[in-house]
């Protein structure tokens, strides 16, 4: 946060945007407004970029440049935004009784002028409950003087923004919001865990793109290149599909690839031939409408037939059907899924154990997601395992993150690092830690005993079992116990909890009981010896 002149912290830029920006929704709705605010950020944005290189281009008239020439901005991945669509046209026009208007057609004709966002802007502007001096004032403040620098770094403050912008709507509009948005976090944790440098990144149930923009982000951060990864997206909503693609280009990422059709990914798979190296999803949970009758003889039913009325177990197999030869996936699915045995899912999570293609399970906090209470799970899946091909991961997260309101929690940037680094020294190392166990064999069958230790995980290069957190499983105990996958089965209790002295306990308990009572006694007292001075 920067400080101001008299020494107080200010909020971030975003977070006043927000506020500024939600005072003049008035008496819209936040799953509507959220269009109107949306799409005027990314109108600024396109018109940031755009300013940029006409500017450039002005500079190099005389060599034979020309700032009016599309093929110049496409040849430099630069949206062209016509004269009566540039930002500063329409502040100009922002106090105009017309100014809805003038919005609407603005983003008509940048669709025109763009195929690659045709149907995707809103044209909402016009409305009659949007009130044209609301509209302006927000006009205003979305062109404050902080973005009017026309720069690679306001462009990058403009998607910030949006990102940000994005997940206060999802907020605002609770359980509805939940299903164009997973949290930042749960993505982050799951981008951090996959680490995808380079490759083919799928989501066949996209929502907003999150999954897109933490790659992008994490291959920045990492001195990756961008161009090396590509993003392959499916969404069966079209107004949450129009979000993804202002979300990506607002990020410079190609959404080419990012389709929307209404019968979506399992009925009418858009990316039918594509082999991600990576696949990071967050489903609907427990989905009983996913048109599982009209798919039993579907090819991608490797592991057995999936239940008509859960899709966990469907959205499992496909995402393994999409993985390329040594693909990596992670996603989000209901708790559920690690336990029920409903229509036939207990012997497809068994074949899905038997096969060594589950890598890792993390169990997640409760009150994460904005859509639903049920408790849920992260799923590691791999192909073509080579290390610790015969275990599984368990990690335990239940007591991880902070509540940022009384209905939602968050895990913190050290909790995500925590689990990531545990999961990368667990799958990195390249001999098997001898700490982090004693095996006893007996046939084929061996159990691996948690070492006692309550080093973190992250402290140092070898991975280590950690009472209540984290456990490396054995298939062959994953057998024993019925296939069942929830970590709390297996990583046990925290080494603190394991040592409980009950007589200990209830002795301090009972002292502090008699001290309560003792002071009680003395209250009595004093309250009794003053009532008496009380002239009445």
């Amino acid at each position: 946060m920067a400080k101001s002149k008299t020494g107080t912290t200010e909020e971030p830029l975003e977070k006043q945007l927000w506020k500024a920006a939600d005072k003049l929704r008035k008496n819209i709705d936040a799953a509507e407004y959220k269009h109107v605010v949306l799409g005027l950020i990314f109108l600024r944005y396109i018109s940031v970029s755009f300013e940029q290189l006409y500017n450039e281009l002005v500079k190099q008239q005389a060599e034979g440049a020309d700032p009016e020439d599309r093929e110049e901005y496409a040849a430099e991945n630069v949206f062209y935004v016509p004269a009566n669509a540039r930002w500063s046209y329409l502040v100009a026009q922002a106090k105009s009784p017309q100014i809805g208007k003038l919005i609407d057609d603005a983003m008509d004709v940048i669709e025109r002028e763009n195929k690659s966002l045709k149907g995707v802007l809103p044209k909402v502007f016009a409305r009659p409950n949007l009130d044209p001096t609301s509209l302006g004032e927000l006009i205003d403040l979305i062109g404050n003087s902080t973005l009017q620098n026309t720069s690679t770094k306001s462009a990058d403050l403009l998607g910030h923004v949006f990102e940000y912008f994005l997940g206060e709507f999802a907020l605002a509009e609770g359980k509805k919001g939940g299903q164009f948005y997973t949290p930042r976090s749960v993505v982050e944790l799951l981008v951090n865990m996959l680490e995808p440098y380079k490759g083919r990144v799928l989501d066949p149930c996209c929502g907003s793109g999150g999954m897109f923009v933490q790659s992008e982000k994490f291959v920045k951060e990492h001195q990756g290149r961008i161009e090396n990864i590509s993003v392959y997206g499916q969404e069966s909503n079209q107004t949450t599909w129009r979000l993804c693609k202002m979300n990506l280009a607002i990020r410079g990422i190609d959404a080419s690839q990012v389709k929307w059709n209404t019968e979506g990914s399992f009925l009418n798979d858009a990316h039918r031939d594509v082999k991600a190296d990576f696949v990071m999803a967050n489903p609907p949970f427990n989905d009983s409408d996913w048109s599982g009758d009209q798919l039993r003889s579907d090819a991608r039913w490797q592991y057995g037939m999936p239940p008509t009325g859960n899709a966990n177990f469907a959205w499992i197999q496909h995402f393994i059907y999409h993985l390329a030869p040594s693909g990596q996936a992670g996603f989000v699915l209901a708790k559920g899924s690690l336990t029920s045995k409903t229509g036939g899912e207990g012997e497809i999570r068994k074949a899905l154990i038997d096969k060594g293609l589950i890598a890792c399970i993390v169990n997640l906090p409760a009150k994460l997601f904005l859509n639903t209470q049920i408790p849920a799970c992260l799923w590691f899946v791999t192909r073509n395992r080579t290390h610790r091909a015969s275990e599984i991961l368990f990690i335990d997260a239940r007591n991880k993150g902070h509540l940022i309101n009384r209905r939602t929690r968050e895990l913190s940037e050290e909790d995500i690092q925590e689990i990531a680094q545990t999961y990368h020294l667990w799958r990195d190392e390249s001999v098997p830690s001898t700490s982090s166990g004693t095996e006893t064999s007996s046939g084929t069958d061996s159990v691996v005993e948690p070492v006692e230790t309550t080093v973190s995980p992250v402290e140092g290069s070898v991975y280590h079992d950690i009472p209540g957190f984290c456990a490396s499983v054995p298939v062959s105990r994953v057998a024993e116990l019925d296939y069942v996958l929830t970590p709390g089965r297996y990583v046990g209790l925290p080494e603190e909890e394991d040592d409980f002295n009950f007589a200990e306990r209830f002795t301090v308990l009972k002292a502090e009981f008699a001290e309560q009572l003792k002071e009680e006694e003395r209250l009595n007292k004093v309250i009794l010896e003053n009532f008496g001075k009380i002239k009445i």
